[in-house]
C-alpha cells in the first residue's frame, strides 16, 4: 500500500497537475469524465456531459484529434420566494480533445446522446496486410 500511497502523492503534486491538465481546465471550464473502450474494430468512448442539450453538444474531427463541446447555460429565473445561497452546478463550457491519429476512419464516426452522456463509435480503419513476395534466388 505504501507504494501507492507515494504514487497518489506524486500525482497531487502541483507541478504535475498543472503541467498535464489541459489550458480549458486552468482557465475555468470543467473537464467531462470519459470512459474509453477498445475492440480490435472501433473505440467506444462516453462522455458525461450533464445538464447540457443535445443541441448544445458539437463534435468535429480534424488532423486526427476528435474534439467534442457542450455548453450550459444559466437559468435566469426570478425567485418568488427566498434566494439562491448555493450554487455547485456547473454553468459554462465543456471541451475535452483526444488524439485518435489516423487509425480512426473519419467517415465512420457515429454518436449518440441519451440521459446526459455522449456514446462515440469510433470505426478504426482496416489495416492493410504485408504482401509476402517470394523471392527467386538465382
Amino acid at each position: 500500500m505504501g507504494n501507492l500511497t507515494r504514487f497518489n502523492r506524486l500525482m497531487d503534486d502541483t507541478f504535475l497537475n498543472d503541467f498535464f491538465m489541459p489550458v480549458e481546465k486552468r482557465m475555468g471550464s470543467r473537464l467531462p469524465a470519459i470512459d474509453v473502450h477498445e475492440t480490435d474494430e472501433k473505440y467506444l468512448v462516453n462522455v458525461d456531459l450533464p445538464g447540457i442539450n443535445k443541441e448544445d453538444i458539437h463534435v468535429s474531427m480534424e488532423n486526427g484529434v476528435l474534439t467534442v463541446k457542450g455548453e450550459t447555460q444559466t437559468e435566469e429565473k426570478e425567485e418568488k420566494e427566498g434566494k439562491m445561497i448555493r450554487r455547485e452546478r456547473h454553468v459554462g463550457s465543456y471541451m475535452r480533445q483526444f488524439t485518435v491519429g489516423s487509425e480512426v476512419d473519419p467517415d465512420a464516426i457515429d454518436a449518440r446522446f441519451e440521459n446526459g452522456v455522449l456514446s462515440l463509435e469510433l470505426k478504426k480503419l482496416e489495416k492493410s496486410k504485408p504482401n509476402k513476395l517470394e523471392i527467386k534466388v538465382n
